[in-house]
């Protein structure tokens, strides 16, 4: 969604970090990029020079004047005030300290209120609570179905006496619902309301009804992201006429210019608590104004993506999938489509790598990934036998064309894959045994301790025969004997004997000759 805002910031630093000392000009020039770039974001102007302001005042003061690298420290300031508009601390749900801890969601019709009732529920399921969605949206068609259809895809319960479409009373199913979760011993419950196309008294008033019945701990406005400038202004509407403590930003993954992120915070004074970023039910966490922040201005964001993956990977099998890496073991084909398949739950890989700092630069390469690449390479691995997976090295021709056609790819493909598992194979091997990295088993370090103690424990005798069989007996001497000399017969002429037992020099065992051989 912030891609054209934090393509136009990225340019306007680029073009100070080539300057060992901003002037005056410098700043006035970079703030009017800055104010520029939000204005084409559709941020709201009061925000725009608010935070212009705010960046011109920092800049100019002693903070970047002595900085060693000024271009660093005003990307810092920008990142700062990003962040304080944004919200600054990430804020957390307030919990009853009497169950249940009822939610309830206001917003205009279209907004997504009802999927993400079924995100929070789920996300809140995740967290240890046993949440309740409640479908007090009687007037919308078919409003009350979708609710069940979504709480039947989160896992969750959904109280629905009232068939909806025009029939029933919300206040008295939004109040009749508080019983219902106590009962059941219900810690949450959500309150999905009805919505309108545009902002009427009605609306107003049945939800203020609905809030003066329940008393909730939470009001959270669900606003559309892509609306532009139009979200400030029903946020103050519903600010004035129900009042709401938090926000949530939905369709975050749209293409839309974000302004609205950035101006409803500042402007109601409320901050945003989740956001929505795709049409699935776990495309949907907190809001995190740093991370955010970082996001718009190309930096990344590390944190969200280790947490998907501490999410998504099972720690068992992932110590189980080091040892079998660290241990030397063979790392099969069964083991690539496994992680592969990890990897897949994670998410979009577009979006995955779009989290690494610098990623916005190179926009045009991720646009060009496609995910379906990832299903034809478990495809194929799926149409293997066990036993093909396990030893890929028994994949012969007629092998290869029976997989591409179970597949549904060409031969090549099937060809590129083994190859390339084969480059991997070899690869993970050579990390089991250190690649010759200092500290790592089998590497350089240790390597050359083992040489040096070799070398410390070795005594040359002063006797020339006991020297030539020690010289034999460490592998310099025995390394010229022929192989038919390393066997049981070699050892016995290489000095292993106990003292007074040793064979006369120059006894070669290889032409001893057994009873029988010629």
């Amino acid at each position: 969604m912030f891609e054209t805002l934090s393509d136009r910031l990225t340019s306007v630093f680029s073009s100070l970090r080539s300057k060992g000392r901003l002037s005056e000009a410098d700043i006035d020039a970079t703030c009017r990029e800055i104010r520029i770039a939000l204005l084409e974001a559709d941020v709201a102007l009061p925000v725009v020079k608010t935070f212009v302001a705010q960046v011109k005042e920092r800049a100019r003061g002693s903070e970047v004047s002595q900085a060693l690298n000024p271009a660093q420290q005003v990307v810092k300031i920008v990142n700062d005030e990003l962040v304080e508009i944004l919200g600054g601390e990430t804020r957390r749900l307030r919990h009853a300290k009497t169950p249940p801890t009822v939610i309830m969601l206001a917003g205009l019709q279209g907004a997504g209120k009802t999927t993400l009732a079924g995100k929070l529920a789920r996300w809140l399921r995740d967290q240890n609570h046993t949440p309740l969605l409640v479908a007090a949206d009687l007037q919308r068609p078919n409003a009350v179905q979708q609710l069940s259809v979504v709480a039947e895809r989160a896992g969750v319960p959904v109280y629905a006496p009232e068939p909806g479409n025009g029939v029933g009373d919300p206040v008295a199913v939004a109040r009749q619902s508080l019983e219902h979760a106590r009962r059941q011993q219900h810690d949450t419950v959500i309150i999905d309301t009805a919505g309108r196309l545009g902002i009427d008294q009605e609306l107003m008033r049945q939800a203020a009804d609905i809030r003066d019945a329940v008393s909730p701990d939470e009001v959270l406005f669900v606003v559309d992201a892509m609306i532009g400038q139009d979200a400030v202004s029903t946020a103050q509407a519903f600010m004035e006429g129900v009042g709401f403590d938090g926000v949530v930003l939905t369709k975050l993954d749209g293409d839309a210019r974000g302004g609205a992120a950035l101006s409803v915070r500042h402007i109601t004074g409320k901050p945003i608590m989740f956001a929505s970023t795709g049409e699935k039910l776990e495309d949907f966490d907190a809001f995190h104004p740093d991370r955010m922040a970082s996001r718009i201005l190309d930096m990344g964001d590390i944190l969200t993506l280790i947490e998907q993956a501490q999410k998504t990977f099972d720690e068992q099998e992932a110590a189980r999938m080091a040892g079998k890496l660290t241990s030397g073991e063979g790392f099969t084909l069964e083991d690539f489509l496994e992680q592969m398949m990890m990897v897949r739950k994670m998410g979009p890989i577009k979006n995955l790598l779009g989290m690494m700092p610098g990623m916005g630069q190179m926009r045009d390469q991720l646009n060009q990934v496609d995910d379906r690449d990832l299903d034809r390479v478990a495809a194929i691995i799926r149409s293997m036998t066990p036993g093909e997976r396990q030893n890929p090295k028994m994949i012969d021709g007629s092998r290869r064309a029976r997989i591409a056609k179970g597949s549904g790819v060409t031969v090549t493909e099937v060809n590129s894959l083994v190859i390339r598992f084969f480059d991997a194979q070899k690869m993970m091997k050579r990390m089991a045994g250190g690649m010759g990295i200092p500290g790592m088993p089998g590497g350089r370090k240790a390597g050359k301790a083992a040489q040096k103690k070799a070398a410390k424990g070795r005594r040359v005798s002063g006797d020339p025969r006991k020297a030539s069989l020690a010289k034999g007996a460490s592998g310099t001497a025995a390394s010229d004997d022929p192989p038919s000399a390393k066997g049981a017969l070699g050892r016995l002429g290489a000095g292993q004997l106990p003292p007074g037992l040793e064979l006369p020099p120059g006894f070669d065992p290889s032409k001893f000759k057994l009873p029988g051989q010629k």
